[in-house]
């Protein structure tokens, strides 16, 4: 990779973990509810497809990291610092990088992707959130926090008011990445005429 290369992709990177910061900040709801609603699974989504497997999953990782080290982008208090991996949605937070990466690893393995390609990415990209962070969840909740918390409790407070939105959001980032993806085809194709 060229300078010019490296340079755009740290460029796109920080706008893309810029524009993250200020949605989960903004677009969150739900108030003191363990798992608040958000559109960060969504942008972790749109990270992988639109950035790539790799600079989507840095993408995330930087937006992490910002928060871990005082920054207030977290969408729940204390939004930031380090004692927020004790936070029981942290876990969520790790599954963003891994979603990312795998959401843009799985629509890399097509060359022309199709919307149905986007969807499967997509799908795989939640698989990856909800791998990550309900784990973690009942972990912090049973051993950090010391409330007893069943993996069927895990599941009614981490997916069932969760899924639903999400896979609308999966099919909205689907969409909204498809269409970018042809934009920016059709650019380039008269750019380079």
């Amino acid at each position: 990779m060229d300078h010019f290369s490296k340079t755009r992709e740290l460029v796109r990177i920080g706008l893309f973990t810029g524009f993250t910061c200020v949605v989960a900040l903004v677009l969150k709801w739900g108030g003191e509810i363990l798992v608040p609603f958000s559109f960060l699974p969504m942008m972790s989504l749109l990270a992988g497809v639109l950035l790539g497997s790799r600079a989507g999953a840095k993408s995330m990782l930087a937006y992490i990291l910002m928060g871990l080290v005082g920054i207030p982008v977290f969408a729940k208090p204390p939004f930031g610092g380090p004692l927020y991996v004790l936070q029981p949605t942290f876990g969520f937070l790790l599954g963003f990088v891994a979603a990312a990466f795998l959401a843009g690893w799985v629509l890399e393995r097509f060359e022309e992707p199709t919307v149905f390609h986007y969807g499967l990415a997509m799908g795989a990209g939640l698989l990856a959130i909800y791998g990550i962070g309900l784990p973690y969840l009942w972990l912090i909740v049973n051993f950090y926090l010391g409330k007893a918390m069943s993996v069927a409790t895990a599941l009614k407070v981490g997916v069932l008011p969760f899924i639903g939105l999400d896979l609308i959001k999966a099919g909205l980032a689907a969409a909204l990445a498809r269409m970018i993806a042809q934009r920016v085809t059709w650019l380039e194709r008269g750019s380079a005429s």
